[in-house]
C-alpha cells in the first residue's frame, strides 16, 4: 500500500509541527524517520492515523493499481490494513499481555490457533517475560509494555505498519530481535513499513530509505540501500548539535 501526503501541514499555535509539499512512500518499502526531538516525526504518525486534524492538505493510502484510492480524514477502511503502535495509550494497561493480545485477536476475527501461532514467532523477541504472566500491563517494564504494543499491531499482519520509536526501552537482544523480524515481515508480506528512531544504527540496518525532518520538514530523503547514509546523518546531527 503506497502512503502519498499532499500539502500537510500541522501548527500548534505558532510552532509548525509538520509542512510538507508532496512526499510518498511506496507500497513495501521500509522507511525510517529520523530527526531531533520536536523535528515533527510523532505529529506525522498521528496525522498518517488521523489522530490529529490537518490544517490543510491530506494523508492517502493507495493500492498498487490504483484501485484503492483512501485519504485517512475521510474513511475507515484503512483501518483494517493498518497497524500501529505510538505509545502506551495504544493500549488497555489494566488488562495482562495475555488478555490484551486475546482482545485485539478477537475483535480483529483472529481465532486463537492463528494467535498461538503468531506468538510462537515472536517468543525470543517476548524472552519469556510477555505472555504467561499474571502482571497487568501498568505493572510491566516499559520495554515489556512496548513489547506488548508491537505486538499486537502485527497481530492482523497489517499491509501498513507504523512504529514510534520502537527501540527506545528495549534491551539489545530485544533490539536486535526486533530488527530481523520487522526486515522478514516486510520481506515475505511486502507491508509497507514505517519506523521512527533516534537510533541511527538501527535505522540504518533495516530502512532501505531514510527521510530527515526538521522543524516539521523533509528535508533530505536519502536512499540507503547500500548502508550509505551514516556519514550523511552522522554529519547531519553533528553540526545540528
Amino acid at each position: 500500500m503506497n502512503i502519498q501526503i499532499s500539502n500537510l501541514k500541522k501548527t500548534f499555535g505558532e510552532k509548525i509541527a509538520v509542512d510538507i509539499d508532496e512526499f510518498t512512500i511506496q507500497s513495501g518499502q521500509i522507511l525510517g524517520l529520523v530527526g531531533n526531538n520536536g523535528a515533527g516525526k510523532s505529529t506525522l504518525f498521528r496525522l498518517i492515523l488521523d489522530l490529529i486534524k490537518a490544517d490543510t492538505g491530506c494523508v492517502s493510502m493507495i493500492s498498487n493499481d490504483g484501485a484503492t484510492n483512501i485519504q485517512v480524514a475521510q474513511a475507515e477502511q484503512w483501518k483494517t490494513w493498518t497497524g500501529a503502535y505510538i505509545d502506551e495509550s495504544f493500549i488497555i494497561d489494566y488488562l495482562t499481555p495475555d488478555e490484551y493480545l486475546q482482545f485485539v485477536a478477537r475483535i480483529s476475527g483472529i481465532s486463537n490457533e492463528q494467535l498461538q501461532q503468531t506468538l510462537q514467532r515472536y517468543e525470543h523477541f517476548m524472552a519469556g517475560e510477555v505472555t504467561g504472566q499474571k502482571k497487568l500491563i501498568r505493572n510491566l517494564s516499559a520495554g515489556n509494555k512496548q513489547k506488548v504494543g508491537i505486538i499486537a499491531a502485527l497481530l492482523t499482519q497489517p499491509k501498513v505498519l507504523i512504529l514510534d520509536e520502537p527501540f527506545n526501552f528495549l534491551d539489545p537482544s530485544s533490539q536486535n530481535a526486533m530488527k530481523h523480524f520487522l526486515q522478514d515481515y516486510n520481506r515475505e508480506t511486502a507491508a509497507t513499513v514505517l519506523i521512527s528512531s533516534h537510533n541511527l544504527n538501527h535505522t540504518i540496518d533495516i530502512c532501505p530509505r531514510i527521510a530527515l525532518l526538521e522543524q516539521g520538514r523533509i528535508i533530505r530523503d536519502i536512499d540507503n540501500q547500500d548502508g550509505s547514509a551514516m556519514q550523511e546523518l552522522e554529519h547531519y546531527f553533528e553540526v545540528a548539535e
